[in-house]
């Protein structure tokens, strides 16, 4: 059978279908600007967390209220004139007495130590000069290293009697300075006699030291 023959059915019948694919492409072109003029909705980002919205915050701590400190004078809340007084009387004021008590225990932990010549700390020993010397260095007095020296610090004390507890007592013969002490009060000095003796405290009313006492002198440690 030659397609000449074929009914004619069957011929409008294959017309159809050859068109359906060319309908559809139609149909497609024709509805692309409508999809162009609306555009189907975007979708959506949500922003991003931060740590500073997902924590919620903590509520600021109650403060507790202080009372101002007092007011304290200062150079720009006292007279310039006043503040240098003050500098000035602190400068010129002699050592606190507590000096002299520290002098007088310091002193007194050393009896017992034994004599050396030369010698200026409790572990080697004293002589009479390092013995003063030490104790009076711990309360920041430096002193010269040999009695006679000594005799030239701080101010003569011309009378035995007016003697006071932390003064340096001397003594020698014919004026000459061969010996020195710590005065410790009612009439008793402390010292390093010689060798074979231990730092000791002796009279100073009589007896051997008595005769050999030539002279006094006050440091300036208030006494």
């Amino acid at each position: 059978m030659t397609t000449a023959t074929l009914p004619h059915g069957h011929s409008a019948l294959r017309s159809r279908r050859s068109l359906r694919p060319i309908l559809a492409i139609a149909l497609a072109v024709a509805g692309l600007p409508a999809l162009a003029a609306n555009p189907a909705p975007a979708k959506a980002e949500s922003a991003p967390i931060t740590l500073a919205a997902a924590t919620a915050a903590p509520a600021p701590a109650a403060s507790l209220a202080l009372p101002a400190p007092a007011a304290i004078a200062t150079p720009d809340t006292a007279p310039l004139a006043a503040q240098l007084e003050i500098l000035q009387k602190a400068k010129d004021a002699p050592a606190t007495p507590s000096l002299v008590k520290t002098v007088l225990q310091r002193a007194f932990a050393l009896l017992g130590t034994p004599y050396r010549w030369g010698g200026n700390s409790p572990d080697r020993g004293f002589d009479c000069s390092g013995l003063v010397g030490y104790v009076f260095r711990t309360i920041g007095i430096d002193l010269p290293r040999v009695s006679r020296a000594m005799a030239d610090e701080g101010t003569k004390v011309a009378d035995r009697d007016a003697l006071a507890e932390g003064d340096l007592v001397f003594f020698g013969k014919r004026g000459r300075i061969d010996h020195v002490g710590i005065y410790i009060g009612d009439g008793k000095f402390l010292h390093a006699p010689r060798t074979g003796r231990d730092v000791t405290v002796s009279s100073l009313t009589s007896g051997y030291w008595s005769q050999k006492y030539l002279e006094a002198r006050r440091l300036a440690t208030g006494s």
